[in-house]
């Protein structure tokens, strides 16, 4: 019987249209992603070097930008937060039939971004809902390492079977099912975290 959700932000609650980025990086000359790239994505990901650090490393790299390209690139991943979804989670959160833990790769600028797009009151309401709020960059863990998992079962005393975990990034459920966590890799194209229970009802 499943006792703790845990879920993803991106693509789970929050709109995101991760084509642009990419788009975006290519108009001001960021064809691909380097190793070296990739790493300092990671350190970002994880709070290792702060948002300064994160732009200056680019700037080294490709000296012709500004800070403000490239802020604007990264964060054009961000979408909106549809009203419902925030209604939904508040209704779980109110009924406390389950522990509710978000789970969430980001950093700080797209958190800014989220921010701003919600509305700091609607971002509030939503972090209120959980009964524990994990960003990757503040526990210095990330999806897909096994790690991360461990931390959330180790921290709340969680056995995985009574666990579902909601992530629309297979790499990232698969690991959370080595552990014997109940996943569903959600489609954002064709499935609504609001659907949870009648998509999930054979787990309730």
């Amino acid at each position: 019987m499943i006792k703790t959700l845990i879920f993803d932000f991106g693509d789970v609650f929050i709109n995101l249209n991760k084509e642009s980025t990419l788009l975006e990086l290519k108009k001001i000359g960021i064809t691909s992603f380097t190793e070296e790239m990739l790493q300092i994505n990671i350190q970002y990901e994880t709070g290792r070097i702060n948002t300064e650090t994160f732009i200056s490393s680019y700037l080294n790299l490709f000296p012709n930008q500004t800070s403000e390209q490239l802020t604007a690139a990264w964060n054009a991943i961000i979408l909106d937060f549809p009203e419902y979804r925030l209604e939904f989670i508040e209704e779980l959160s109110k009924n406390k039939t389950y522990q509710l833990i978000l789970l969430s790769n980001t950093n700080d600028l797209h958190i800014e971004k989220v921010i701003e797009n919600m509305g700091l009151e609607r971002y509030l309401r939503f972090q209120k809902c959980f009964d524990a709020f994990y960003l990757s960059q503040e526990i210095h863990f990330r999806k897909p390492n096994i790690d991360i998992y461990e931390f959330v079962l180790n921290t709340h005393k969680l056995t995985p079977n009574d666990c579902l975990f909601i992530d629309d990034t297979k790499e990232n459920t698969d690991t959370a099912k080595e552990l014997g966590i109940y996943t569903w890799n959600i489609n954002p194209a064709t499935e609504d975290v609001i659907n949870l229970f009648t998509i999930k009802k054979e787990l309730f």
